[in-house]
């Protein structure tokens, strides 16, 4: 699926909507140049799941975990920035494998730097820059993640 965002405030609300839309073991991957919005996804994303503070990207922390709640029930979201990354064995030692479980979604950026360590992703957003905004081509990779593309396709009125 595929949509035009003009604006962070459409990114802001592809953020949102896709939270409405997610379920607890999720694992998404973010893919984009630097300046393509993915942070700002995750602003709205995390927002829209009651999140109130700030909302950075973790560049050298690699994660920054988040508690909320997802259709009223506790979950730990994840958000990751693997740009710094020089090795994917470094998740290993970081005790990344106790990040993805059933009762937390991973949002991942740059994922590519974690190839074949990572599981694999249910869904990828992938945002380039189109004109004065960005082109969001959303693609699942599982049955979990069709289910969130198919729950979207109303919420995204020009969406193809």
């Amino acid at each position: 699926m595929e949509c035009f965002l003009p604006d962070e405030t459409a990114t802001l609300v592809l953020g949102s909507r896709l939270a409405a839309q997610i379920t607890p073991g999720m694992v998404i991957f973010l893919k984009g140049d630097l300046g393509a919005g993915k942070t700002t996804l995750v602003r709205g994303f995390l927002q829209a799941l009651g999140h109130k503070g700030a909302v950075k990207s973790p560049t050298y922390a690699l994660v920054e975990p988040y508690e909320l709640d997802i259709a009223g029930t506790p979950c730990a979201v994840f958000h990751f920035d693997l740009y710094r990354l020089a090795d994917p064995e470094e998740l290993e030692y970081l005790g990344g494998r106790d990040y993805f479980s059933s009762e937390s979604v991973c949002l991942i950026e740059w994922p590519e730097k974690g190839a074949g360590w990572l599981p694999p992703a249910d869904l990828v957003v992938s945002l380039q820059p189109s004109g004065a905004g960005r082109q969001a081509r959303l693609l699942a990779s599982s049955p979990c993640g069709e289910a969130v593309l198919e729950a979207l396709k109303p919420l995204l009125p020009d969406a193809s």
